[in-house]
């Protein structure tokens, strides 16, 4: 019974203690004071509560009928009192989209943004960078101070490239027949179109420059299969606006892009688009032509096709002429006057395999462009074939 009776003394002693140091703490605390706030009451303004009645009455007379007759009867009622005046709730919605569009799905402009986190086309798979080639390549591009070259190469073995501006936008001029080239066979793929479907010649479709489609009859009538072929052999510009209406226009081109996974590359314009507002990047271009290879993004029979129009294009006076006689080279050729540029795959005589993209804006129509791919190409081909990787 000690142990209980200690306990409690305890407990006595430290409430005694408790008790004390409150009553201390207590007395050092200033009593509370209830405060009362002085209440003024504000003189009213006469002239303030004028204004607002007057305002009042012009909202309830004016702003609030004509809102209701613009507005919420046209929207929500469809019924107007003025039949002229056309209102929907995608122009109050997104009212710049009039003028501010990139995408046109069932009567409706909007903004799409680039699919970046599960792209359709596979991206490059780069490793380091081949920089005795491209000190080599700035060296070439400094004895020609009037040119803006942008270049970029990639082998397949190793994934090591060369990069020379890669990322600066550019008009494309006739580079642009690849991806048109691409969204065909999509197209086809997926039943929209076959190949030995026919398209009549028009005048909407007849376009200046490159060509010769241009300067036959209305008439005409060509399969899918030749307006392909003269599209990427002989650079013809009316093919490809045939081609690309056939397939959509520039608006589903456009999506499809997005879809893919390129960011810069556009369509704002048909062919032959001399004032350069079609666009894109060489390593965008450089993709686009990697995933020509890529089974899972296009079948057999389509890469094929392209190949067989690729391999023959005319014009072999830029990347080619630096090649090896021996080499294969599947490509396409732009020019544009302020613009010239070649983009294609390169299989080398000893195995070796890889992609080149040259852009380069010079002044026009100079015969410089012509001479700095040539050097290029050859210097690119000599250090890929004689290097080992």
């Amino acid at each position: 019974m000690a142990r209980p009776q200690y306990k409690f003394e305890y407990i006595e002693q430290n409430s005694q203690t408790y008790y004390t140091n409150q009553r201390k703490y207590a007395s050092n605390v200033r009593p509370a004071v209830t405060r009362h706030k002085n209440t003024v009451r504000k003189k009213t303004n006469p002239l303030a509560i004028v204004f607002q009645l007057l305002f009042a009455a012009l909202f309830v007379m004016y702003i609030a009928p004509a809102y209701m007759d613009k507005v919420t009867r046209p929207v929500f009622l469809r019924a107007s009192k003025y039949p002229e005046i056309k209102v929907s709730a995608d122009a109050l919605l997104r009212p710049t989209s009039a003028y501010l569009y990139n995408s046109h799905f069932l009567g409706t402009n909007f903004l799409q943004e680039t699919e970046t986190k599960k792209p359709q086309m596979q991206a490059l798979y780069e490793t380091y960078h081949l920089t005795n080639l491209e000190n080599a390549l700035k060296s070439l591009s400094n004895a020609h101070p009037a040119l803006k070259p942008s270049i970029y190469v990639w082998d397949y073995e190793s994934g090591k490239h060369a990069d020379i501006n890669s990322n600066a936008v550019y008009p494309t001029a006739s580079i642009i027949k690849v991806p048109v080239l691409i969204q065909l066979f999509k197209a086809i793929e997926m039943g929209m179109i076959k190949l030995d479907d026919k398209i009549a010649m028009t005048d909407y479709y007849k376009s200046e420059g490159s060509g010769s489609l241009q300067f036959k009859g209305n008439k005409a009538v060509y399969t899918v299969d030749e307006l392909a072929r003269v599209m990427i052999t002989e650079s013809d510009n009316s093919a490809t606006n045939m081609l690309m209406d056939a397939t959509g226009g520039m608006n589903a081109m456009n999506q499809s892009l997005r879809k893919w996974g390129m960011k810069v590359t556009r369509v704002n314009d048909w062919l032959p688009d001399l004032a350069g507002t079609n666009v894109s990047t060489v390593k965008e271009m450089a993709t686009l032509l990697y995933n020509i290879d890529n089974p899972n993004f296009l079948t057999l029979n389509s890469r094929e096709k392209m190949v067989d129009y690729m391999s023959h294009v005319h014009n072999n006076r830029l990347i080619q002429a630096g090649l090896s006689p021996s080499a294969i080279f599947i490509h396409k050729t732009g020019d544009i006057g302020k613009m010239l540029g070649d983009a294609g795959i390169v299989y080398t005589p000893n195995g070796k395999k890889y992609i080149v993209v040259m852009f380069v804006n010079r002044p026009y129509n100079s015969p410089e462009g012509k001479d700095f791919i040539v050097q290029a190409s050859s210097l690119i081909y000599n250090y890929m074939v004689n290097t080992n990787l």
